[in-house]
């Protein structure tokens, strides 16, 4: 008889979302990479304990990096283990893609923000976008479109409510 998973850890859950790279980015492509963490490291996602705003991607030796995530351990986890909790991780790609990023990055003056981290298959990954910084017009013009997707579903769930 096959085992059967259950849906949440079938589909991948999410672990943490860089909402403001939304906001202070264009991004124009993304890219799906694993992570090397150490095994405290697992045990503190699976708590949910990261901060995730302040991090980006840096290239360095044609690999690249993710700077400024911060996994803080568990007490009980890493009690053996001397944990450096903003160290920098190396990200797992393929070659094509990372000469991809590289060229981008290095050519065309485009910045890696990571966007999202997510479970996946029991793996922990890691949403990169390909961005370009926003202007400040660009940021308030992103703004008022939000504010007014707002206004309009209220708008609509009250009109369809009186009828």
């Amino acid at each position: 008889m096959a085992k059967t998973k259950d849906k949440k850890s079938a589909a991948g859950s999410t672990i943490a979302l860089n909402k403001r790279a939304r906001f202070e980015y264009h991004i124009d492509q993304r890219f799906e990479a694993g992570v090397a963490l150490q095994g405290w490291e697992l045990k503190s996602l699976r708590a949910g304990r990261i901060n995730f705003g302040d991090s980006y991607a840096i290239v360095n030796n044609n690999e690249i990096f993710l700077v400024g995530t911060s996994i803080p351990p568990l007490i009980s986890a890493s009690s053996h283990v001397v944990a450096d909790n903003r160290r920098t991780r190396k990200l797992l790609l393929h070659r094509k893609e990372i000469d991809q990023l590289v060229g981008a990055v290095e050519r065309k003056g485009y910045t890696l923000v990571p966007t999202a981290m997510y479970w996946k298959n029991g793996r922990v990954k890691v949403e990169i976008g390909l961005a370009r910084g926003k202007q400040e017009h660009d940021k308030r013009n992103t703004e008022k479109q939000r504010d007014w997707q707002i206004e309009k579903q209220r708008t609509m769930r009250s009109h369809n409510r009186a009828a």
